[in-house]
């Protein structure tokens, strides 16, 4: 019999103990798996390079306020802004309101806006249809998907904000990686139709020339405008993202301590599993020792024994979290506007931690059966 295999049989001896311990186990990473996945996804992931050079300029009291659209050529003027569009929230519904059916509309420029979003994928021709039709709307190619939206297909979106439904033509289908699952339309459309939001825009979206001209950027809008009846807050796409995050409370310190108490949990359940089994095969150590096993090799079968069934748990708990993900981002009721996956290095973190948890439970009760002496161990009764 091979040492692995050793490891394997005696690691499962107690089929319905370990079973028991690696199921536990796999729950505790399957929850870390998923808050590492929303950290990353908070706090790590930085977008496409286009979205680093990319700003979003606000009314500093909050996004209930617009701004008034002449600001818009102020900003153009700013150094290092290569183009600047209007975009405004909609928040109409399509068909009705279950969850299933929202989706993010906007109001913007067809005529620039490829120019600032220039990380999402269309064919020229169906640029050149949206910008000459003032209902014309760009659909994400998910939302496409799920509807069964063809182009020249109409949709409507039934007014809350704005006293008007838009009746809007799809001129072309964008993909976006990932999803982002938003709609855009001719701003121009609604100004026309609603007095009060001639002239105004919701924020406006910056095009920077480089990653490094984003803060001098955004620190000249707010100043061009610190003084003004509608000041403004200039920052990058990443943080006007994070914003939102930030509404929901102290995520980050919520995130911790979620991960502090699976991690402290996990190892009290491999620890106790891992004391009982050392335990009640004190008389065995005795026979190995009489075989010719030293310290250190009963050591290493006791702590071997316990990080493989950690990493068993892990790699099932890493994958449910997978999975999970997987199901839950290609949901027809998923809106995120950060991109959710659970990547290779989430995965190999998983399993590492899982692994140092068996290491740790292990060490103590380990190192204490290996001293064991062999006529004690054999006069064990336990």
């Amino acid at each position: 019999m091979t040492l692995t295999r050793f490891v394997t049989k005696n690691a499962f001896r107690n089929k319905r103990r370990s079973i028991l311990t690696v199921l536990s186990i796999a729950f505790s990473l399957l929850l870390l798996t998923l808050m590492m996945t929303i950290w990353r996804a908070f706090y790590l992931d930085q977008g496409s390079a286009e979205s680093s050079e990319r700003l979003v300029v606000r009314h500093r009291v909050s996004l209930t306020f617009n701004l008034p659209g002449f600001y818009r050529e102020k900003i153009r003027a700013i150094p290092g802004v290569v183009a600047v569009i209007p975009v405004s929230w909609f928040g109409g519904i399509y068909k009705d309101q279950k969850p299933e059916n929202f989706f993010a509309q906007f109001g913007t420029d067809p005529e620039e806006f490829f120019k600032v979003y220039r990380d999402l994928e269309i064919p020229a021709e169906q640029i050149t249809a949206w910008q000459r039709d003032r209902q014309g709307v760009i659909v994400d190619s998910a939302l496409a998907k799920k509807y069964g939206w063809k182009l020249g297909d109409r949709i409507v979106l039934q007014g809350t904000i704005y006293p008007i439904n838009l009746e809007l033509n799809i001129r072309g289908i964008y993909h976006s990686n990932p999803d982002n699952k938003s709609v855009y339309f001719n701003a121009k459309y609604v100004e026309e139709a609603v007095d009060f939001f001639k002239g105004r825009a919701g924020t406006f979206s910056i095009l920077a020339a480089s990653p490094g001209d984003v803060s001098k950027i955004a620190s000249a809008v707010d100043d061009m405008f610190r003084n003004s009846p509608q000041p403004t807050k200039a920052e990058s796409e990443k943080a006007f993202g994070l914003e939102f995050v930030a509404m929901m409370g102290n995520v980050k310190a919520f995130i911790l301590s979620i991960c502090s108490a699976v991690v402290f949990a996990t190892l009290l359940v491999s620890a106790n599993t891992m004391a009982m089994s050392i335990r009640e095969r004190t008389r065995e150590v005795a026979v190995l020792k009489t075989l010719g096993f030293t310290k250190r090799s009963v050591l290493g079968l006791f702590v071997s024994e316990a990080v493989s069934l950690s990493l068993v748990g892990g790699l099932i708990g890493a994958g449910l979290g997978w999975v999970m993900v997987y199901l839950l981002t290609h949901s027809p009721q998923f809106f995120s506007f950060f991109p959710m996956k659970v990547t290779f290095g989430i995965g190999a973190a998983a399993l590492l931690t899982s692994g140092l948890v068996g290491l740790l439970s292990a060490a103590v009760p380990s190192y204490t059966a290996s001293q064991v002496n062999i006529v004690d161990g054999l006069r064990h009764i336990g």
